[in-house]
């Protein structure tokens, strides 16, 4: 079977209901909803190449995401009414969950962090704002797309949140401490931002 089937070279690309510009604001959304898919790929053989089993709960998770994040893209791509939606209600609630056990694991949050402190970490934070590039192109979308429900939207706002948390809980699970940004305040109060 050929990979390649040169129906792209004109700049266009199939979705499920029809062809676009290959960029598209939905191409747009569907395609970085997989980049962020391939650094969770990578965090997890990150994890998995580690002491994995300090980091079994945390592994399954991501697998379980890289097929839910599967499923987002999929939606973004479908201008077909004859397609069901395939993410669901339940993916972020699970989020909400994990991100509150999370929140009671790691050390309180008083101040911003950066990026770091492990190598696993730092791919999180990776596919965290990269998520949070996908929920933009997901906002400008659903202006012009009324047939795309908000649960994609949703999830990746919260993904984003659970990434952030996550990074965390993997710096606290390999004793490593986080990067505090060295001009911050004390804007966390709880664990949660003042005003949240």
């Amino acid at each position: 079977m050929k990979i390649y089937t040169r129906t792209g070279d004109e700049g266009k690309t199939s979705i499920i209901g029809g062809r676009v510009d290959k960029d598209d604001v939905r191409v747009e959304a569907y395609g970085t909803v997989d980049e962020v898919n391939g650094f969770v790929g990578q965090a997890i053989v990150e994890l998995s190449e580690r002491h994995s089993h300090h980091f079994i709960d945390l592994i399954e998770d991501l697998e379980k995401i890289q097929h839910e994040l599967f499923d987002c893209g999929g939606d973004l791509a479908n201008i077909s009414s004859k397609h069901d939606m395939k993410l669901e209600k339940a993916s972020i609630t699970y989020l909400e969950g994990r991100i509150d056990e999370f929140i009671e694991e790691a050390p309180a949050l008083e101040r911003f962090i950066l990026p770091g402190g492990s190598k696993p970490s730092s791919t999180i934070h990776i596919a965290r704002t990269i998520t949070r590039r996908a929920e933009r192109h997901v906002v400008t979308l659903m202006k012009e797309s009324e047939e795309l429900t908000t649960v994609p939207m949703k999830y990746l706002n919260r993904l984003s949140d659970y990434f952030f948390a996550l990074a965390r809980v993997i710096n606290f699970r390999l004793d490593v401490k986080d990067v505090e940004y060295a001009r911050s305040a004390k804007v966390f109060r709880g664990g949660k931002r003042k005003g949240e």
